[in-house]
């Protein structure tokens, strides 16, 4: 009887992690997608074409999704089991335009491979 539980909670703790793998998906997709938009949209908005007024708005948001990526991040590695090369490659991301997405499929293949292994 103890096995059966014991293998319950490790398949609870899985979807545990499953879940913030995901929630941490979402959070990546969101922070590239507002530092992209910061990065191509509204920074030559303002230097090109002289209206500030879109960094003013974007920059926020993007500020307000990069702490929720930081955030969302030192739970992520505090919960889970991470390499030295994951985590440094998930810290890069937020800073590299167009490296959230590549972050993203990395947690999906991951996400993946913890739902064949439960």
């Amino acid at each position: 009887m103890s096995v059966s539980l014991k293998s319950a909670w490790t398949q609870s703790d899985r979807s545990e992690q499953r879940g913030q793998l995901r929630r941490m998906r979402w959070v990546s997709l969101l922070e590239g997608t507002t530092l992209i938009v910061l990065v191509f949209v509204a920074v030559p908005l303002k230097h090109m074409f002289g209206y500030p007024a879109a960094t003013a708005i974007v920059g926020p948001i993007h500020g307000a999704a990069f702490l929720l990526y930081v955030w969302m991040l030192s739970q992520t590695i505090s919960a889970g089991d991470w390499a030295k090369r994951e985590i440094v490659r998930m810290i890069a991301a937020a800073f590299i335009p167009f490296g959230a997405f590549v972050n993203e499929r990395a947690l999906k293949r991951k996400e993946d491979a913890m739902a064949v292994t439960v």
